[in-house]
């Protein structure tokens, strides 16, 4: 008898402990993962298709589509890759951060002597250690941070500073599946074989090095809250799979036949089968991950999934690449542009969010951009704004659990609601700015100076007021039909510009055509030195010097060698400055009324770059 009443005991408090195991509520601090695709066009996912099927699967995000918000106005920071990485991770703009292109820390300097009309202005080599990332402000609330994948955001891949000199506990590098293959793209294809580093899964897919340390991290920190940020390298160039299966699917899909010559593709459009391949490989590789947090329960919360418990975004830092190296990757029809511009293909790019009270199945037009989702993690872990930090994006939080086409609760850091967006990218041929605001959009062109075939300003309407669509392949520029709209708007947009101190490229003195006013550039007469105090001095030719920079290196020669600048001190006839400790080389630029730059002394630097590619 009282064997029985223990037993009946026992059984009594098992099912009250189990009760109270599965009735335990929500950890406070939930995960998030990032899964950042380079170079991932918006019209590459197939739930974005809009006007023209997509050749491209993608199942597993069309399934996370289903599970969260999908926006379709949804933009990259810039048009280029690395850029778009620093503000993410830093929650500012690349105009603020000076970082705005890949491949910053030069002296400016025209890419042709005397061809190029503009040069670009100097920017940044890499995101700096002041920036608290989002890495670092989750690291403070006590997460444990993980980064598997491409880097990008120092002058080199391996140069300073790196993902744990910004707040990453864990860091795993390497390309992964989208490592080159040799001697050419269609040899070293995934075999079945024990031994292979990219042996086929049972779906047949190769395996991802970056994914399956995603996975591992994910699996070492599960027991406390975690950020992932899963940077894969898929699909940028090399344009290869390892996959020769899926590599002859997709011809026969596209009705081409298996290629038998490694170089280039000659079809335009969505036609080519390796990159057809890593779309649907790198949704694979993102479906691993989510369906790793779907099958592992949470230690954090008995009774439950670590799915549960984790805010999922998915996104690409810039529109989709068109080309290159001799052959079409993608393009982004109906939008017009693709990487490296301010038209909509080239900044536009898919944006999907799922977690914990987030609507599922929704559609979203209101604007959302890159920079959003640090103040929107913030909210999410209710992780504290680091002290002093100025954040340029807003919180999306609002949004996704309450009316998902309310754009006023997409709200600034100082409670303002978002009016415009602006990109940023002087850089090249198309230099130029961008203001979004009200369904138009106004492209300012740095290079018009002295030219009737380039106009200064595109006017775009892109939406009506209802949100439906009117012109966002940007085919009919309106700016002359509304001069006063376009006038207002670049306005405003150069009042942005100068609030976050955004450099603007130059004129080319040495451009061999007539540009105007090009006769008055200063010309620069000596410099001297004594100790670190260096100066030059420079005889006006009718044009005023305005401002003057010190641009300086302390690594010269180095395959990492990083150039910084600081304003010079400018009075009659010299320009001067102190050098930084450390200083090896350094030169100075002197811009006149005019906005003409003039460099002193000149440096030639494609030996030195020759020397970075080694």
């Amino acid at each position: 008898m009282m064997q029985m009443m223990n037993r009946t005991l026992i059984m009594a408090l098992s099912m009250l402990a189990t009760q109270s195991t599965f009735g335990a509520e929500r950890p406070e601090k939930p995960n998030v993962v990032l899964m950042y695709i380079d170079d991932l066009g918006w019209q590459d996912v197939t739930c974005y298709d809009i006007d023209e099927p997509s050749p491209y699967e993608t199942p597993n995000m069309d399934a996370l589509a289903k599970r969260g918000v999908l926006f379709w106005e949804a933009y990259s920071p810039a048009p280029t890759c690395s850029p778009s990485r620093g503000a993410v991770l830093a929650g500012k703009h690349p105009a603020r951060l000076q970082r705005t292109h890949v491949v910053g820390g030069r002296p400016p300097k025209a890419r042709h002597e005397t061809r190029d009309r503009m040069i670009d202005p100097w920017h940044k080599g890499r995101l700096g250690v002041e920036e608290t990332t989002i890495a670092e402000a989750l690291k403070a609330n006590g997460y444990r941070t993980g980064h598997s994948g491409k880097w990008h955001i120092a002058i080199d891949h391996f140069a300073y500073p790196q993902p744990a000199d910004h707040g990453f506990d864990v860091t795993y590098k390497g390309r992964g599946a989208n490592t080159g293959m040799k001697p050419h793209r269609l040899t070293g294809f995934a075999t079945d074989k024990p031994d292979d580093p990219y042996r086929l899964d049972e779906d047949g897919f190769p395996k991802d090095s970056v994914t399956h340390n995603a996975i591992t991290f994910m699996t070492e920190s599960k027991s406390q809250p975690f950020f992932l940020y899963y940077a894969t390298w898929l699909v940028h160039y090399p344009i290869i799979t390892r996959s020769k299966a899926l590599l002859e699917k997709y011809c026969t899909k596209l009705g081409v036949d298996f290629p038998t010559d490694p170089k280039g593709w000659p079809l335009d459009g969505q036609r080519n089968p390796y990159y057809c391949a890593m779309v649907e490989m790198v949704d694979h590789y993102c479906g691993q991950l989510i369906e790793y947090l779907e099958e592992t329960d949470d230690p954090r919360w008995p009774g439950h999934k670590l799915i549960e418990n984790t805010y999922l975004i998915f996104s690409s830092d810039n529109g989709g690449t068109k080309g290159g190296k001799g052959e079409t990757y993608t393009d982004n029809t109906p939008l017009d542009g693709g990487k490296g511009s301010t038209k909509e293909g080239g900044v536009r790019v898919p944006l999907i969010v799922a977690g914990p009270g987030i609507k599922q199945g929704a559609e979203t037009k209101v604007m959302a951009n890159g920079i959003d989702l640090y103040p929107t993690i913030l909210a999410w872990t209710e992780t504290d704004k680091p002290a002093d930090m100025q954040l340029d994006g807003c919180d999306l939080s609002a949004l996704l659990t309450g009316d998902v086409n309310d754009a006023s609760l997409v709200k600034s850091a100082s409670g303002a609601v978002r009016q415009a967006m602006v990109h940023h990218f002087p850089h090249g041929a198309g230099a130029s700015s961008s203001l979004r605001t009200d369904g138009y959009k106004l492209i300012y062109r740095y290079d018009h100076i002295g030219t009737s075939t380039r106009p200064e300003l595109e006017l775009y309407r892109l939406h009506d007021e209802e949100g439906a669509r009117v012109d966002f392949e940007e085919a009919k520029n309106i700016a002359d039909s509304m001069p006063e709209k376009a006038q207002a708007m670049k306005a405003e947009l150069m009042t942005a510009l100068d609030a976050m101190h955004a450099s603007r490229p130059y004129l080319n003195p040495r451009c061999r055509e007539a540009l105007p006013n090009k006769g008055k550039v200063c010309t620069p007469v000596k410099a001297e030195r004594g100790g670190n105090r260096v100066s030059v001095s420079f005889k006006e030719n009718g044009a005023k010097v305005v401002k003057g920079y010190l641009y300086y290196t302390t690594n010269s020669g180095e395959k990492s060698e990083e150039w910084f600048r600081e304003e010079a001190g400018l009075s009659e006839g010299r320009l001067s400055a102190e050098l930084p400790e450390g200083t090896t080389d350094h030169l100075f630029g002197l811009v006149d009324e005019n906005n003409f730059l003039v460099t002193y002394p000149e440096i030639e630097m494609k030996a030195k770059a020759k020397k970075r590619r080694k």
